[in-house]
């Protein structure tokens, strides 16, 4: 079950996590999800960020979450990943705005968790999910590989 939604800031785990603006390419979306480590001690996280997506009335969607490579980036696969203070991890988000059968889906919001069990923090993202109904997430990793 996922937990209660944070404010911006350093949370108390001692990271904070924020997006950059969609990208788009050939009916293809991503953010790149950066992770900071605002604390004072080194974190290692092992895998992927924890997500949902919401509509506007911030209520949670049903989206399939893939883990894996994507047409906007190539997933390194889950591995330690130690993070100093002051340092970044990145993921990316990304799906396509393919319309086939049914109506298209918008989403407003992404929570976030920087691991399972992590308090969530909510961004603000106009995803145009079409009808695919599905996220594919990378690894947390230092360098985005695509």
């Amino acid at each position: 079950m996922p937990g209660e939604v944070e404010p911006a800031g350093c949370l108390g785990t001692g990271v904070t996590v924020k997006s950059g603006p969609v990208d788009a390419a050939l009916g293809h979306r991503a953010i790149v999800l950066t992770l900071t480590n605002c604390g004072t001690t080194a974190r290692t996280l092992t895998g992927y960020p924890e997500v949902r997506l919401l509509d506007k009335e911030k209520r949670p969607m049903t989206v399939e979450v893939e883990h894996g490579t994507s047409y906007m980036a190539i997933d390194p696969g889950a591995a330690p990943q130690t993070v100093q203070p002051g340092g970044t991890l990145l993921s990316v988000v990304s799906w396509s705005n393919t319309v086939t059968v049914g109506s298209p889906e918008a989403g407003a919001y992404v929570t976030v968790a920087a691991a399972k069990g992590d308090p969530e923090q909510r961004i603000t993202v106009d995803t145009d999910l079409g009808t695919t109904g599905k996220l594919t997430l990378t690894a947390w990793n230092p360098k985005i590989k695509n």
